[in-house]
């Protein structure tokens, strides 16, 4: 936007008469304002979809030898571990003159780890954001949501 500014300048000539000049300046002012040019709504889908995924798997698993052994002992023998195999003692008592515990026999216990690559589809979700451009309502009912 302009605006006109009067400025007058004098001046006196030779010969004794006066001349007045009338000068008019234009200065800009800028002024700024918001404009609608639309809106936007953004919304998320989700997705879901099958995808195979491998994994590596392991178990354990035991395997119970049982080692006859027929000898007396004086006490029972507590369950031990020798060398990565749990031995569990099993008894029994004999009647004779007297009581004695005979050692029967012992449980070797031996872990066995077994692997196993397996491929197997599970569901997978995934968001994705949608954004659509609207347009601008009627004057007025943009001013009425907006409160």
């Amino acid at each position: 936007m302009t605006k006109p500014t009067d400025i007058t300048a004098s001046t006196d000539l030779a010969d004794g008469a006066r001349a007045t000049i009338e000068r008019v300046e234009e200065t800009a002012s800028v002024d700024k304002r918001t404009v609608r040019t639309g809106r936007v709504s953004v919304r998320t889908v989700t997705e879901a979809f099958e995808e195979d995924v491998s994994a590596d798997l392991s178990a354990t698993k035991v395997r119970v030898e049982r080692v006859a052994v027929g000898r007396m002992v004086d006490e029972i023998p507590q369950t031990r571990v020798e060398d990565g195999v749990t031995i569990v003692p099993v008894f029994e008592e004999v009647l004779v003159v007297e009581r004695r515990i005979r050692l029967v026999e012992e449980l070797h216990i031996r872990p066995e780890t077994t692997s196993e690559s397996v491929r197997l589809p599970v569901t997978v979700r995934r968001q994705r954001a949608v954004v659509e451009r609207l347009p601008i309502s009627p004057l007025g009912a943009d001013q009425q949501n907006e409160e």
